[in-house]
């Protein structure tokens, strides 16, 4: 009689239990809180690399599951490896004097750049009161006037030889409200009045019309000289005008030249400025009622009002301000569009049209995080249009340039800007799995001369003590910063354990700590509120709760296996049957399930037939899983002769697809039982997959599968027969909830741990391998031995035809 105790896994082996005895501590409250990494000093170090190498193309793509805490770690690591920028700058837009459509970017270090708008505003709201003042004083009034007096008597001598040379015409020259008018006179050079001019007859009218318009061509010469004259007075004023202007705006240039001229960049602008400003003076001088009734007025020359708008190219668009910036500039990109990273110019609707300034442009995530870091998740990056090439552009050529998409989407607008680029000073970190990274780094060339620095976290670290320690300090942080009750030892030994349990290893915490702190806060809302802190008791009632709240699927499968309408066999033995298990997944959670699964094999030449794949519901590793089963079989008892046998496998019940090696150990001991009509233990439950040389390989999921077995082992009532067979390699995820420990501690359910199919075998059947192989061959040789004897019966009848085709010859003649 075979012994399977032997097989059977310790009960200390079933799940680990923590202990924090060697820790001083009674509650989190006295641990001191801490925040940061806790183990991944791969990726540490990768980090750490990245951030200290400052020559182009050392961006960082942080590699990991969601979850894991990348972007939280990665500002956490440029935070203690990284300093302020003493190279900060900042960045503001001004005017173009020379071509508007083109404003210039001006860099100054941080914190200057908004004086200067300051300085600059106040200056300009200076020269609007000033300017007015200056132009009102006797100084200005009197040069001024002596202009306008001389235009007036340049006037009045073209005038009198315009009337001596219209005289002998019949005309005279006067100056009227509009202007400079032709009057018909009389003989004796009187002008004709209205009652006079009423009683010409109609011929007199005509000649009098003609000879004023042939006088007025003849005069042109006259009229050239008072515009001429006009003229020479408009640019002596404007000269004045400037000349006023340009002592008071030049105590404000050099102001400004002498605090930011250091930059000759900065220089030139505010030359050109002061420039501007003395060749537009007028714009800043007040308007006078006077103006209307002085000889320019009569002539059309009347001074503009103050244009506020005309004004506006003197701001200062203060672009990027790191006036505030203390630390190092961290930006996080949430949402990286092409106009988000790249920055925008934004328009206007004015009488029907889009227009827009300089002052419109908006800076984006590259702008904004100039200078120190810009993280980015790599899928919302590759999800958005324009934003991956925007990124690797601006990489490339380490200038930030805004454009306008419009063109390319073939809308028009009817002003458009080009500002000019600012350069780039900044490092990128992608925030992605390694799914992604993969891909760029196989499809797209840049991304590998860009991203040389690659930091793959782990879902896992190791359960040392430096580690729980450092977790513990965790949960006292997290209960500080969230305001929650502190955790007692008993509580932190759960959460511990919850973490191994997530890891699926028990030498193994879990790094997915948005998981842990999850738990944290559910376990603080369910504790009592008169207890001082959360207990053992209250993160198992979180762990519940939350299991509740997401196991519906599970509990309406179980229903189904109680009621009998998911069939199952948990007593005696059967020949080709045996219980399988997989694992299902709603969410974030994830269950165990038993489903029989039955082989039927006959005489024939098709070897191993999976009828999932037959029916397209199978997947390429399951496909692969079912192949390595004709290999063993092959290997074991093919080897000399073939196995001549047809056998049909498939999961009873299953209507969806089916995926993955792990139940191929179990396919293969019900065909090995149905080819040799060997009975198997029905209230054994298998999990594995299996080598060509019949080695059991490891499986994830052994808690949930052997738990979801022990749920249904459970409703149809525990007999001490019932048991799991799971590869011995899986023995070190075993972290098994309290109920099916104690189950397996009281005798009533088994856990057996295996290395070999023989093992199994022994396990499900009770024989060994040589009694099984005994009985596999006799059904071989049987079919081999049928096959021999059909082969030569089809010989001798194919002979016999031959012959009967001779004799029918010769009887026929030929």
């Amino acid at each position: 009689m075979i012994n399977i105790d032997k097989y059977k896994v310790d009960i200390d082996k079933l799940k680990y239990k923590c202990c924090l005895d060697d820790m001083d501590f009674n509650t989190t409250e006295d641990v001191q809180p801490i925040g940061g990494i806790i183990g991944q000093e791969r990726a540490v170090s990768s980090i750490e690399f990245g951030l200290k190498m400052k020559h182009k193309g050392y961006n960082i793509y942080i590699a990991g599951d969601s979850g894991i805490g990348r972007t939280s770690y990665a500002k956490s690591l440029i935070k203690k490896n990284v300093k302020l920028n003493d190279n900060l700058k900042d960045w503001i837009y001004v005017n173009n004097f020379k071509n508007a459509n083109e404003p210039v970017a001006l860099s100054f270090k941080a914190g200057i750049g908004r004086e200067f708008k300051n300085d600059v505003d106040d200056i300009i709201d200076k020269l609007k009161v000033e300017i007015p003042k200056i132009f009102d004083s006797k100084e200005y009034e009197s040069h001024n006037r002596l202009l306008m007096t001389e235009l007036e008597n340049n006037i009045h001598n073209i005038v009198e030889e315009l009337n001596e040379f219209a005289k002998p015409r019949g005309f005279k020259f006067q100056i009227t409200e509009r202007g400079l008018m032709s009057i018909p006179t009389k003989e004796d050079g009187s002008v004709l009045d209205e009652s006079e001019l009423g009683n010409l007859t109609a011929s007199q009218v005509r000649d009098l019309r003609e000879r004023g318009l042939k006088l007025n061509q003849d005069s042109k010469e006259y009229i050239d000289k008072i515009k001429l004259s006009e003229d020479m007075y408009k640019n002596k004023c404007n000269e004045l005008d400037r000349n006023v202007g340009r002592s008071l705006v030049g105590f404000y240039g050099q102001y400004l030249l002498e605090k930011y001229g250091d930059d000759e960049k900065v220089s030139n602008y505010i030359n050109a400025l002061c420039n501007d400003i003395v060749n537009n003076i007028s714009k800043f001088k007040k308007e006078s009622e006077d103006e209307k009734k002085n000889a320019m007025a009569l002539f059309g020359i009347v001074s503009s009002k103050k244009d506020e708008k005309f004004l506006n190219k003197y701001k200062v668009n203060l672009f990027i301000d790191n006036s505030e910036c203390k630390d190092c500039k961290i930006i996080v990109e949430s949402n990286p569009t092409y106009y988000n990273l790249t920055g925008s110019i934004e328009y206007k609707n004015e009488m029907g049209s889009l227009t827009t300034s300089f002052m419109e442009i908006k800076p984006g995530a590259l702008h904004k995080a100039n200078g120190g870091f810009l993280i980015i998740n790599a899928r919302d990056l590759l999800s958005n249009a324009f934003s991956w090439e925007c990124l690797k552009r601006t990489l490339k050529t380490g200038k930030i340039t805004i454009e306008s998409l419009n063109k390319q989407y073939g809308y028009l607008v009817t002003s458009t800007l080009k500002p000019e680029p600012i350069d780039l000073d900044l490092k990128v970190i992608l925030i992605g799995n390694y799914y992604y990274y993969s891909m760029l780094y196989s499809y797209e060339d840049d991304f590998r001369n860009l991203f040389k620095i690659m930091a793959d976290f782990d879902v896992e670290i190791y359960k040392n003590k430096e580690n729980i320690y450092k977790t513990i300090q965790l949960i006292s942080n997290i209960c500080k910063e969230s305001n929650l009750k502190h955790f007692d030892k008993s509580a932190v030994e759960r959460l511990i354990e919850y973490s191994t349990r997530i890891s699926d290893d028990k030498e193994k915490l879990s790094a997915r700590f948005n998981k842990i702190i999850d738990m944290i806060y559910e376990s603080d809302a369910v504790t009592d509120d008169d207890k001082p802190y959360v207990t053992r008791d209250d993160v198992d009632k979180a762990i519940n709760q939350r299991r509740y709240r997401n196991n519906k699927y599970e509990e309406k499968l179980n229903e189904m296996f109680k009621e009998g309408t998911l069939l199952i066999d948990l007593e005696g033995e059967k020949i080709g049957q045996i219980n399988g298990l997989a694992v299902m997944g709603t969410g974030e959670y994830s269950f165990g399930k038993p489903s029989k699964i039955t082989a039927s094999t006959y005489r024939g030449r098709r070897g191993i037939i999976n009828i999932e794949r037959e029916i397209k519901k199978s997947g390429s590793i399951h496909d692969k899983g079912v192949l390595i089963l004709s290999g063993y079989l092959g290997a074991r008892y093919g080897k000399e002769r073939p196995l001549s046998i047809s056998t049909s496998i498939t999961f009873e019940q299953n209507y969806n697809g089916i995926d993955g090696d792990s139940a191929s150990s179990t396919e293969l001991y019900s065909v090995i039982s149905s080819i040799a009509n060997i009975p198997i233990k029905q209230y054994i439950a298998v999990t594995g997959s299996v080598s060509q040389k019949g080695e059991i390989q490891p499986i994830g999921g052994v808690n949930e599968k052997i738990e979801g077995f022990f749920d249904v082992c459970k409703i149809k009532g525990l007999t001490g027969k019932q048991g799991v067979i799971i590869p011995i390699q899986n023995v070190r995820n075993l972290v098994l909830k309290d109920e099916v420990v104690e189950a397996v501690k009281e005798g009533v359910f088994n856990i057996y741990a295996i290395s070999s199919i023989d093992e199994g075998l022994e396990i499900l059947t009770n024989k060994n391998k040589e009694e099984i192989d005994l009985e596999v061959n006799k059904v071989l040789d049987k079919y081999r031995k049928l096959d021999k004897e059909e082969e030569n019966n089809k010989e001798r009848k194919y002979l016999k035809s031959e012959k009967d085709n001779i004799k029918r010859d010769k009887v026929n003649g030929i």
